[in-house]
């Protein structure tokens, strides 16, 4: 929602600074980047310094830590470049606004209850590589699933826990979650930039 505010709140100056001699793609990242820098800001000021003052920095869990921040870091480019993408495809703010809340409430709460929803359904059937699919289409539950998996809690997922642990708990499958989180962060900012190349203010 944050992304989306500041989006419509520069409109005006966004057509300001498309009239002068600059390239499109300049204003619009810049504008992106100076979203997404002050929100991994207050990442590490809201996480971090309390982390440090409890000792994280000197304790076993300091790679732990580290996978939390990179993952926060990862969901604020996420959720900032789709915030962008449905500002820049949408003129009508209301609209906007009502895309954007449809958006996190069927990521956040609507696509667990599918995934449990298929996984009540179809369990007399083989859904590891399913459930595995299924989670990299969702930026959110694939972070939670590193973060446990990483904690070792991953007894708390239940069934599908195992399947993660067997796939994500290597190395492996670590370098392809986080990869797909990587894709995640800068499809957004490509689909961004085609958008609004043409777009008139």
């Amino acid at each position: 929602m944050l992304g989306v505010i500041y989006y419509y709140n520069i409109q005006e100056f966004l057509a300001l600074l498309l009239s002068q001699p600059i390239k499109r793609s300049n204003v619009f990242l810049g504008h992106f980047l100076g979203l997404v820098c002050s929100l991994i800001l207050a990442i590490l000021i809201g996480i971090g310094i309390p982390f440090l003052i409890y000792g994280v920095h000197v304790s076993d869990k300091v790679w732990d830590f580290g996978m939390l921040l990179l993952i926060g870091v990862l969901l604020s480019f996420i959720f900032s470049g789709i915030a962008f993408l449905i500002g820049a495809s949408n003129s009508n703010r209301i609209k906007g606004f009502g895309f954007a809340i449809v958006f996190w409430l069927f990521m956040a709460v609507l696509y667990d209850g599918i995934f449990l929803l298929v996984l009540v359904f179809f369990h007399e059937y083989p859904l590891e590589n399913t459930s595995i699919v299924m989670s990299m289409f969702n930026p959110i539950d694939l972070s939670r699933t590193l973060m446990m998996l990483k904690l070792d809690l991953a007894a708390l997922l239940g069934y599908t826990g195992a399947v993660f642990s067997k796939l994500f708990g290597t190395s492996k499958g670590m370098i392809l979650a986080l990869s797909a989180l990587m894709l995640w962060a800068t499809i957004p900012i490509f689909l961004i930039l085609k958008k609004t190349k043409k777009k008139d203010f």
